[in-house]
């Protein structure tokens, strides 16, 4: 009985309680008074007809367009943000070129209906103050990547390149105002305010996505990548100020109507600077040694953005100043700015910041160029916008004695835009400065010098070749050593792969090579704390490879696409043998991943692309994560992926052979033998072995130069127990697939195993 009670007081509990309520709904009726009463509908509509136009009320309500909206930029954003990643150039033009085909250039050109649908002229106020809340944190985080101590320190180096890269640009687009104004200043427009943000927009360069072209360069460590991050630093630091001076003189409508906005912006920094600065560097000390800060903490620093955005704002000098300042003076400790940057990149990025882009999309009318005329001043407005930045940097650092080669590389780093410059041109537009057909000629001219910047490195690159690239491997292709890379995404991973590599190699002396390599994500690294996160990852693998007495060779860089740059570099190094960790799925273990088989990628464009040409499922149901996938397809030299189960050293090894094409493990075999003193057990599951002679006479070959160091078991039936007395087990990639798919017992209880895949 006792076994039903639960059951019964469930049962009970809700029979009562429903009696109970549908009396009060009986009664109720009682105390309706006719008058009160709403008009109940006479039209005859059937239900599906009152679900339909509840529906359609539903569909067209303004949060549920917001939602609409968001969910298609996003996943417009990201589908052109991969596309440019796979044509080396930044995610941000890709999203930048969404918010294009977003707007009437293309989607309402060709797409009128659905256009009108999904942005609706009156949803559009919406969708703009959404994309400003994005864009205040947006410069907030650029205000706190700036590092203000490097500034400081290494101002001297590159301030003349730096002013130089605003002053020349900034004359000749006060220059091409003098032209351009008659035909394309919008009606009541004076020529000083004109010219002046013609003049700023000529001279903007985009810090952020200079910064990660730097990174995925790899020229951060150079001589270059520093002097370039400073001018571009000193740079915006600059711009921001000028243009914070031309909003206000703008918004006067004279140079003399601006004074009294410019000199209580002159009190606004002095205040943010000399008060509010000391006092939030007081609450990073508070906070020292803790690794979080805490949410009241998080409420104080959010409370100085929005006042410091509101007072600029107030003051006449645009909201966006005061977001950039409030960042700027942020604590310097990196590790606080680290912490504080983590809590707001993803979702002013990822989810407000293409919100932004659609907008400027949808303002942006390239149908208005209609006319050669037109388009030869777009000409002439990007040639003078390249002129300005590019030869005037480029010439600046000559005249600075640097090579022409570094010369060219600055120019063409300088004449990046990007989103710095769509900033730029939505304050002119939405001032009226701009008007629609010359907002949309200098939108194509940021995204056309922003594009540029990749080709043109890879051009200086090509035409002052001689020097080797700091990615390729510095020994000759034809070296006999055995050469070993590592790829590692955490520390503790790196720290295992080379202990496990120094097992395949430990008494080779001078024949082997050793390379860990990281390589991470670009866009979650900042410019001014690239080299500590470097050394931090680095910190393990060199403390292990101080323990095990092993020279390694440490690669790191920056990426926008980790799968292609890994595989690029595998290939072209011609190492033998590239070791990694298996990658974990997002579902592991849950219902979800089971039934579906997704893995780190919910979406994967490449994916996609690769199940409609019938060349794999959309699902995953391999037994690797999608990136080892990525790997093992590309990669034309062995690669090892290791299953971590707490790995030390491979003292005894377990190699079960399924079937004839696994032969080649036994090379391995033999070099943990040669190199470890390793005991190898071989389990010949298929019972091939005792039939093959040229396998016998490998293993009897080993057996010669090490007595007692393999044994061939021909048991089919292994045991927990054994399996757990083996510190790694090796397997070919297509066993390793049939032990999944069978759901072997053995996959509860085997050691950390190495899946190795040889090439065809």
């Amino acid at each position: 009985m006792g076994k039903y009670k639960n059951i019964i007081f469930y049962v009970a509990t809700i029979t009562f309680f429903s009696c109970l309520m549908y009396w009060f709904f009986i009664e109720g009726k009682t105390l309706e008074i006719g008058e009160n009463l709403a008009p109940v509908k006479t039209s005859g509509s059937t239900m599906w007809e009152n679900f339909a136009d509840s529906f359609m009320t539903n569909l067209h309500h303004p949060l549920a367009l917001l939602l609409a909206q968001i969910v298609t930029i996003i996943l417009v954003a990201k589908l052109f943000g991969w596309i440019c990643v796979k044509l080396k150039q930044p995610s941000v033009i890709g999203e930048m070129i969404a918010g294009i085909v977003l707007g009437p250039s293309l989607f309402g050109m060709y797409f009128p209906e659905l256009s009108a649908f999904i942005f609706p002229k009156e949803s559009l106020p919406n969708l703009q103050f959404l994309s400003q809340i994005g864009l205040i944190l947006f410069m907030y985080i650029v205000g706190m990547e700036l590092d203000l101590t490097i500034l400081r320190k290494k101002a001297h180096d590159a301030v003349v390149i730096s002013h130089a890269s605003i002053i020349i640009p900034f004359a000749l687009g006060v220059g091409l105002s003098y032209f351009i104004y008659k035909e394309f200043a919008p009606e009541g427009i004076q020529f000083s305010s004109f010219a002046l943000f013609i003049a700023i927009a000529m001279s903007i360069t985009a810090f952020p996505v200079l910064a990660r072209i730097v990174q995925e360069r790899n020229l951060h460590k150079t001589k270059i990548g520093t002097v370039v991050i400073t001018c571009a630093a000193a740079d915006d630091i600059t711009a921001w100020c000028i243009l914070a001076a031309v909003i206000a003189v703008v918004k006067a409508g004279s140079f003399s109507g601006s004074v009294f906005v410019i000199l209580m912006a002159i009190l606004y920094v002095f205040i943010m600077i000399k008060a509010v600065r000391p006092f939030l560097n007081k609450i990073a000390e508070s906070q020292k040694g803790k690794g979080f800060i805490s949410k009241a903490l998080v409420a104080v620093f959010f409370l100085i953005l929005i006042i410091s955005s509101y007072a600029t704002e107030v003051i006449g000098i645009h909201a966006l100043f005061g977001a950039f300042m409030a960042g700027a003076i942020m604590p310097e400790n990196v590790k606080f700015r680290n912490l504080f940057i983590e809590k707001i990149e993803d979702v002013a990025l990822v989810l407000l910041l293409p919100l932004f882009f659609v907008f400027t999309g949808l303002r942006t009318q390239i149908g208005l160029l209609n006319d050669v005329h037109l388009w030869k001043i777009g000409g002439l407005i990007i040639l003078t916008a390249v002129t300005g930045k590019f030869v005037g940097s480029a010439l600046t650092a000559k005249f600075l004695k640097l090579s022409w080669k570094d010369s060219l590389t600055i120019g063409a780093l300088m004449n990046t835009r990007g989103l710095t410059e769509l900033i730029v041109l939505n304050i002119g537009y939405d001032l009226g400065v701009l008007g629609p057909e010359l907002f949309a000629m200098l939108v194509i001219m940021a995204l056309f010098t922003t594009f540029m910047t990749g080709p043109c490195l890879d051009l200086i690159n090509y035409l002052f070749k001689g020097k080797k690239s700091m990615l390729e491997d510095d020994e000759d292709d034809n070296d006999p050593k055995y050469k070993v890379l590592l790829s590692f995404e955490t520390a503790e991973s790196g720290s295992t792969l080379l202990k496990l590599a120094d097992n395949f190699t430990q008494k080779m002396n001078g024949n082997k090579s050793v390379t860990a390599m990281n390589i991470a994500p670009v866009d979650e690294l900042h410019a001014f704390d690239i080299e500590d996160y470097e050394k931090e990852q680095f910190r393990n693998i060199i403390e292990t490879s101080n323990e095990l007495q092993l020279e390694v060779n440490t690669l790191f860089k920056a990426s926008t696409d980790i799968e292609s740059d890994l595989t690029s570099i595998s290939n072209k190094g011609n190492y033998d043998l590239l070791l990694i960790m298996l990658g974990k799925s997002m579902y592991e273990g849950s219902l979800l991943g089971r039934l579906l088989g997704f893995t780190t990628k919910i979406i994967n464009p490449e994916k996609l692309l690769n199940t409609v040409k019938g060349k794999s499922s959309i699902f995953n149901n391999s037994p690797f994560d999608d990136f080892t996938l990525q790997i093992l397809d590309k990669t034309n030299i062995p690669v090892g992926v290791l299953v971590d189960k707490g790995f030390i050293s491979a003292d005894k090894v377990f190699v079960p052979i399924f079937n004839l094409s696994d032969f080649y493990l036994l090379e391995y075999a033999k070099r943990l033998i040669n190199n470890n003193n390793s005991q190898i057990i071989i389990l010949d599951v298929a019972g091939q072995i005792r039939n093959n002679i040229e396998v016998k006479e490998l293993i009897r070959s080993i057996e010669q130069v090490a007595p007692n160091h393999i044994t061939l078991y021909n048991e089919k039936k292994i045991e927990k127990e054994f399996l757990n007395t083996q510190d790694l087990m090796l397997i070919s990639k297509k066993s390793w697939r049939s032990l999944i798919d069978t759901k072997s017992l053995w996959l509860s209880d085997i050691p950390s195993t190495l899946i190795i895949s040889n090439p065809q």
